[in-house]
């Protein structure tokens, strides 16, 4: 057995031991964070933890279905590339996010906040009343007068807890020098409070804190309800940032070196991997390749690059390793200019005011006026204040807008429920009401009017042993259209023929051997055919001519039904896109869209989207890429299918649950019909007005009456509401 002892050395115990100048030379262990766009149940979660977990280095990986995201804990050798060519071998989408910059909580800390409240306040409320029933039971004198103090002591901390958020957003709207729906609900709370402290310290017959809570009761109820017809999403500007390559292989004297992309600067030699997101814009100096720019620039087929060509941060690399000279970094890339059009964008949402909201501005001064003007009136009357105030306090409380702030999130949250069913997830506050106004649609082509994966059409044209060609030569290769045959011949049942001394080419296409003889199959110039105008790979084989292998962009489900259904509506559709005109027109025949436009940039959509509204247009937008943010962002209301990458489903109102389209003119009638009944419930609540109102300010109104009238009127809205259903 060994023991330990102390050295006699300062000097010794204060150096470091062997071991400790080991561990701190030992790599640290990486802890990575993916985006996963594309899960959305159980299965999914355990699919995609059993593919990480098989990768070598990996020591635990835990996914978050609500965030679509997986928390990666592995060894230092282990990349982010590594994880997403795991998942992307078992069908999952996969990006590599920073953490630092995409630090989201899960809990929905609003919700459980308001429910708390929600919850004092009703607790607090029925003890109240089992005091209120003695009272009225007959309790006299200083029983009563005994009542009525608890009561008060449990009230007062209740209100102050529970009414919180009332208190706060008038005290906000009045130092702001406007008014909002929660400053007559505020004052008509303080009022009956007041009223009743009053009477009980005068031995009043009569005290109101039941009438105080219930209220506080039902308004945080319709509040809860508002809360969760939405969801609570993050900054579309922030996630974009959170898309940015966190590392980057730096070269200094011809070694790679893992370096922070904020430690880049302009010149800076970069090595991208196959499978790597760029970190920067550059210019490539070394190697060639293919790059998706999909969620960039919309376009659907890679884009061949090669010494001396422009690439821009967010790109995938997707074929063969490149060297790129750094042209601009951090704020000035491509994606952060497009973060930035994005934020501009979101500013504009704050012209959108909630209708309660603006009824308040008409509601709230005739309120206090009237109140004001029964206490003036009584006292001048009376000569007695404690009549004037309790008058007042009627007033204010029957008049109070408890309808008007059940009105819109009664409607909402059975138009929301109706949307659901159909499969789209209302996630904004005035998202319906903007969708009623819709005169205008614009729809993205790539993953959102299409599937967004090139589908072969042509197989059947060749024979037997050419389809076998086909595979052998395909499996060999990572690009889009080799997986996309890979996938079409398996699923025929088509057997690979025996080949050998299989090689990619990157930017071009891949080669092997069969029988003696060379196969290619990719592009066009390197098999020698001549280009055409759809998407074709080409198969050519030593000694015979080439082969075409044509495809197409599939349409998504429900897109013929949806924009014919959008035009049967009288809507106008429009098309813009960033792929090629080539592209873009065929499927704008297809889908009878007469105004298309291609080859557009981020900016160019959201500019024509800004051109529309100012000469009066209500648009909607439909998309789903990086280069769709800004424009989801600018739109009168955005819709974006729950494929879609994060920063485009956070950056929209309203998301698409399934892959079907057809929902879609579904979904802007019940909009249409929502803000009717909003409409409807404001007029019911006006016509209770009219005829409460004139019984308060006679007298004939105690605020225990006021408030069962007010609670009355509450449940007219919310079974009118109902009638969505």
């Amino acid at each position: 057995m060994t023991t330990a002892t102390l050295s006699a050395c300062p000097a010794c115990s204060a150096a470091p031991s062997a071991e400790d100048i080991a561990a701190r030379a030992m790599p640290k262990p990486a802890r990575l964070t993916l985006s996963l766009p594309t899960i959305h149940c159980a299965a999914c979660i355990s699919a995609v933890e059993k593919a990480l977990a098989a990768v070598p280095g990996v020591n635990d990986a835990r996914v978050n279905l609500t965030l679509k995201r997986a928390q990666v804990d592995a060894g230092p050798a282990v990349t982010a590339s590594d994880l997403i060519a795991a998942l992307a071998d078992v069908g999952y989408e996969a990006h590599e996010l920073d953490p630092g910059s995409a630090a989201v909580t899960a809990t929905d800390r609003a919700g459980r906040d308001l429910l708390m409240r929600l919850a004092v306040a009703g607790f607090a409320s029925m003890n109240v009343m089992l005091l209120s029933v003695s009272v009225w039971s007959g309790a006299v004198d200083a029983t009563r007068d005994l009542f009525h103090w608890i009561s008060a002591f449990i009230t007062f901390p209740a209100i102050a807890f529970s009414a919180r958020p009332f208190f706060r957003s008038a005290y906000t709207a009045l130092s702001a020098h406007r008014l909002n729906m929660d400053v007559p609900i505020t004052l008509a709370i303080l009022l009956a409070l007041v009223t009743s402290l009053w009477e009980t310290a005068l031995s009043g017959e009569h005290a109101y804190f039941d009438a105080a809570l219930t209220l506080t009761f039902f308004l945080l109820a319709g509040r809860y309800l508002d809360h969760r017809t939405r969801a609570i999403a993050r900054s579309a500007a922030e996630e974009l940032t959170a898309l940015e390559v966190p590392r980057a292989w730096k070269l200094v004297n011809g070694a790679e070196t893992a370096t922070p992309v904020a430690d880049l600067s302009i010149g800076d030699l970069i090595r991208i991997r196959p499978g790597a997101r760029m970190p920067v814009d550059g210019v490539v100096t070394e190697g060639t390749s293919e790059t998706d720019r999909s969620f960039l620039t919309g376009e659907s087929l890679p884009v061949p690059v090669a010494p001396g060509q422009p690439v821009s941060a967010g790109e995938v690399n997707l074929t063969g390793p490149l060297t790129l000279r750094a042209t601009a970094v951090g704020q000035d890339t491509a994606l952060h200019r497009m973060a930035d059009l994005v934020a501009i964008a979101e500013s504009g949402r704050s012209r959108y005011t909630p209708l309660a909201d603006r009824a308040a501005k008409l509601y709230a001064p005739g309120v206090h006026i009237l109140s004001a003007l029964a206490f003036l009136g009584w006292l001048a009357w009376s000569h007695d204040l404690r009549t004037a105030l309790n008058i007042a306090a009627a007033v204010l409380i029957i008049t109070c807008p408890c309808a008007l702030g059940l009105a819109v999130p009664a409607v909402t949250t059975a138009a929301s429920g109706r949307l659901f069913r159909k499969g789209m997830l209302v996630k904004h506050e005035t998202a319906l009401e903007r969708l009623a106004q819709v005169d205008t649609v614009v729809f993205d082509k790539t993953g959102t009017l299409t599937s967004g994966a090139p589908v072969p059409t042509n197989l059947d044209a060749h024979d037997p042993a050419t389809l076998s060609q086909v595979l052998a030569v395909a499996e060999g290769s990572s690009h889009p259209l080799s997986r996309a045959l890979t996938t079409a011949l398996r699923a025929r049942g088509v057997a690979p023929a025996p080949v050998t001394d299989l090689r990619e080419q990157p930017g071009y296409g891949t080669t092997a051997i069969l029988e003696g003889k060379s196969l290619r199959l990719g592009r066009a110039s390197w098999v020698g055919a001549e280009e055409t105008a759809t998407t074709t790979a080409w198969l050519s084989a030593e000694g015979e001519a080439p082969r075409p292998l044509t495809f197409t962009d599939a349409l998504r489900p429900g897109a013929a039904e949806a924009v014919a259904g959008l035009k049967a509506m009288g809507l106008r559709v429009i098309l813009i896109s960033g792929d090629t005109p080539a592209a873009v027109a065929p499927l704008a025949r297809q889908l009878g869209i007469d105004d298309w436009t291609a080859s557009a940039l981020p900016g160019d959509k959201a500019g024509r989207i800004a051109d529309l509204q100012a000469r009066g247009a209500q648009v909607l937008m439909v998309g789903d890429g990086l280069n769709d943010t800004a424009a989801l962002r600018a739109a009168t209301v955005s819709i974006s299918p729950a494929s879609a990458l994060d920063a485009a489903r956070v950056a929209s109102d309203i998301v698409l649950l399934g892959t079907d389209l057809s929902p879609l003119p579904g979904a802007l009638r019940t909009a249409r019909k929502a803000t009717r009944r909003i409409r409807e419930n404001f007029r019911i609540a006006t016509a209770y007005n009219v005829i409460a109102v004139p019984l308060a300010i006679a007298g004939l109104a105690t605020p225990l009456i006021a408030a069962l009238a007010m609670s009355t009127s509450s449940i007219v809205v919310s079974l009118n509401a109902l009638r969505l259903k």
